[in-house]
């Protein structure tokens, strides 16, 4: 026997009244994944994949969303998301949904070219970028966080040393408003020039030789970190406000160190 085809007039259950009479402020879907297009410093288009975490408010006489439509969304930017448009379906969302507020998040993997400092060779290496953007009453706005690898050495083991420190990877995350445009690469950039050092790709003997000395004359607290990466950001009159975190993932405890700085300028 043959399905019966899906007809309209249907009754929509989500537009039925509600009568408890409260209000959600977030309601919609998590975790769906969707090609997207994003360009870098160097004028090249990445291709990648995207989770997304997509949501709306929803008045309290309204029994649900229609969850459907944030899908045909996306379905609709097919292969044309970008960076560029984010904005542009934040606002769609709200408006389709008739929502008042909405709220998208777009995580994604990004890579940069990174060159080692002595044979020069290149390689990729992988950065965790997401963007977030929220509209309330009209009024949309981007924030940009980027998750970045590094090292750190703790100045405190080569102080007390008669030779070597220990040293561990550190996850530095910046979480940015901006003023206008600002490139990942920058706020990478600005990132890695504060580590002990920067990871690469690929190093050979020469580059593992240079990073490693390098790292021992540039040693750093997780404070210190933090404060001079917040120092930098301060200084940049394209960040309007931001929150910088760092995690460092002790070599000789079980446990990280942590510190953060929050800053609306």
């Amino acid at each position: 026997m043959m399905n019966k085809p899906v007809t309209f007039g249907m009754p929509d259950v989500q537009n039925s009244e509600d009568t408890r009479r409260i209000a959600i402020d977030k309601v919609g879907i998590k975790d769906i994944k969707y090609p997207v297009q994003v360009k870098d410093r160097s004028g090249r288009e990445q291709h990648t994949i995207a989770n997304f975490n997509m949501y709306v408010n929803l008045p309290h006489n309204f029994k649900g969303t229609h969850m459907s439509r944030f899908v045909e969304i996306l379905n609709e930017h097919e292969y044309e998301i970008t960076v560029e448009s984010f904005k542009d379906m934040l606002v769609e969302m709200t408006e389709r949904l008739e929502a008042e507020s909405g709220h998208i998040e777009m995580t994604f993997t990004y890579f940069v070219i990174k060159t080692a400092p002595i044979s020069k060779v290149k390689s990729l290496l992988d950065y965790e970028v997401t963007f977030i953007g929220e509209i309330i009453n009209e009024n949309p706005s981007i924030t940009v966080k980027v998750i970045v690898p590094v090292t750190s050495l703790c100045p405190c083991s080569k102080e007390i040393s008669d030779y070597g420190a220990h040293n561990q990877r550190s996850h530095v995350t910046v979480t940015a408003k901006t003023n206008g445009f600002l490139w990942i690469e920058d706020m990478i950039d600005l990132v890695e020039k504060q580590a002990s050092s920067e990871l690469y790709g690929l190093l050979k003997r020469p580059d593992e030789k240079y990073v490693t000395q390098n790292a021992y004359e540039n040693p750093k607290f997780v404070e210190d970190m933090v404060r001079d990466i917040a120092t930098q950001l301060n200084k940049d009159n394209r960040v309007a406000a931001y929150i910088v975190e760092s995690e460092n993932f002790e070599s000789i405890h079980n446990h990280s160190a942590y510190a953060m700085i929050q800053n609306d300028k």
